[in-house]
């Protein structure tokens, strides 16, 4: 039982960590001429690196914001996970926890989903989808495997 909870929070912890790092890094879109993420979109133009302020539409906004939510939302359902750990009754299942982390994995499926249909719009069409953006869509399963594993999961003794 103890290597089940080991590996269920090391599959919540790498949701967590893909999260933060795919809405940290500034390598959502990429190209030859530059970056773009959800914070900056920056170009290289003659000899010089320019960049502009993610605040050019209320989509970044939302995407910005849908992101920060899915962060603050895994990681309160890693904290009521071990709060329900120790004082969940026996026979009783993780539902508080595994709803928190179901939400985190719809709110980054969210803003993945709005950042592919509106970045056209924010980024050059010559550049490609960044890894930071693959890491986002990475996070999306972990967090929705992990939200259903805590749903079912049960307190044994």
């Amino acid at each position: 039982m103890l290597l089940l909870l080991l590996g269920i929070v090391l599959l919540h912890v790498a949701g967590l960590v893909l999260l933060l790092v795919s809405t940290i890094v500034s390598v959502w879109t990429s190209g030859e001429t530059g970056t773009s993420d959800l914070w900056t979109n920056c170009t290289t133009a003659n000899g010089g690196y320019q960049c502009i302020p993610a605040t050019t539409g209320e989509w970044i906004q939302a995407v910005q914001a849908l992101m920060i939510l899915s962060i603050i939302f895994s990681c309160l359902a890693l904290l009521l996970f071990f709060c329900q750990l120790f004082t969940l009754q026996k026979g009783g299942r993780f539902f508080l926890t595994g709803t928190f982390q179901i939400l985190a994995s719809l709110f980054v499926m969210s803003g993945a989903i709005i950042y592919t249909v509106m970045s056209p719009q924010w980024v050059p069409g010559t550049e490609a989808f960044g890894y930071s953006y693959i890491l986002a869509w990475v996070a999306f399963p972990l967090a929705l495997i992990s939200g259903l594993i805590y749903v079912i999961l049960r307190k044994r003794e």
